[in-house]
């Protein structure tokens, strides 16, 4: 007799029904375990959150102070109804975590979002160590996520990226203009700060990413000196990098900025139409979520027979699986691609 599903798909979300306890809920519920602070998985209203200690300054900044707020370590277990939780990094943005779910010999990975870094990649190089990297979870069934589920998404190594974005701010500070970098103010803006160069010049952040930094700085992750954009000399602000989210472009804020230059930094600017729907002068290739080679390494590292595929190009990735002979599902959730990325399908950057 086959054993009933660890995690089912509810009209709140994604539910557990043996522990009583929702996984990034999108309607209010009792009990939410929450992967991370991006708002599509973390919203307001519900009666108890669970989520990783690394990530409490976040999701408190994100989902209010005065949250009934449980946290765990990585890899503490609690025991929900008889079910054996812990929390194991994803890599995404800070705090960002994969649910493990044991139960009567069961056990099942709910990825949330993830980034897995590739084999060119050094996690303490530029932009990487903003969170703690992705953690590979053996497991019956892993549910993942596939933002960028096509064969097409494959990063480049971000030293290559992120001397292009260095390059590009020094060209417009030896024209004396200022250079506008947008990115989602939680988990990109700090990966862009952790990985350009601040001896080019003055690095400046909009309020919103300012109060992201704090928590990053909370849960001991340095970043370079910032300032405040009204803190910088006409001169400075010439040959200043500026960092916002993508709801700043056209707005008076940015207009304050007078001549600049504007890039966005996502993954979606692999596609040339992408960019030019943003509206911005130039594209950096920079993603929080795993490419095609990382969904697929992640996977085959679980061990897992079934997969569950969740808010992406989900119809290929299954193809894809079922072929190479996985079961695969999909779970039609509420989730999308990245917060406030008007260049891709959704409102949240990746």
């Amino acid at each position: 007799m086959t054993a009933p599903d660890l995690v089912v798909l509810r009209p709140e979300g994604l539910y557990c029904p043996p522990g009583d306890f929702w996984i990034d809920p999108w309607r209010p519920v009792p009990r939410a375990v929450i992967t991370h602070a991006h708002a599509d998985h973390a919203r307001r209203g519900h009666g108890a959150y669970l989520a990783s200690a690394e990530g409490a300054a976040a999701l408190r900044a994100r989902v209010g102070a005065g949250i009934a707020l449980q946290t765990l370590a990585w890899g503490e277990a609690v025991d929900l109804g008889g079910v054996r939780l812990s929390l194991h990094p994803a890599g995404h943005v800070l705090g960002s975590a994969q649910v493990r779910l044991e139960h009567h010999g069961q056990v099942w990975a709910v990825s949330g979002d993830y980034f897995v870094c590739g084999d060119h990649d050094d996690t303490s190089g530029p932009g990487l160590a903003t969170c703690t990297p992705f953690e590979p979870l053996r497991c019956d069934c892993f549910v993942t996520e596939c933002t960028f589920g096509l064969p097409i998404y494959r990063w480049r190594p971000p030293h290559e990226v992120f001397a292009e974005i260095d390059a590009w701010w020094a060209a417009n500070a030896a024209a004396g203009r200022t250079s506008l970098l947008l990115g989602y103010s939680f988990g990109k803006a700090q990966r862009l700060l952790a990985g350009v160069n601040p001896a080019i010049g003055p690095i400046a952040v909009h309020d919103t990413v300012e109060a992201m930094n704090t928590a990053h700085h909370a849960a001991g992750f340095r970043l370079p000196e910032t300032r405040r954009l009204d803190a910088l000399t006409a001169a400075e602000r010439r040959g200043a990098l500026v960092i916002a989210p993508p709801t700043a472009r056209g707005s008076a804020w940015a207009a304050g900025l007078g001549e600049h230059r504007s890039a966005f930094a996502s993954g979606w600017m692999q596609l040339r139409q992408r960019q030019r729907r943003a509206g911005v002068d130039r594209g950096f290739v920079l993603s929080d979520h795993a490419d095609w080679p990382g969904l697929l390494r992640a996977i085959r590292a679980t061990g897992a027979e079934r997969v569950v595929v969740t808010h992406g190009a989900e119809a290929v990735l299954l193809r894809w699986l079922r072929e190479q002979g996985w079961r695969a599902d999909p779970f039609r959730t509420a989730f999308g691609g990245g917060e406030d990325d008007a260049a891709g399908p959704s409102t949240e950057a990746a």
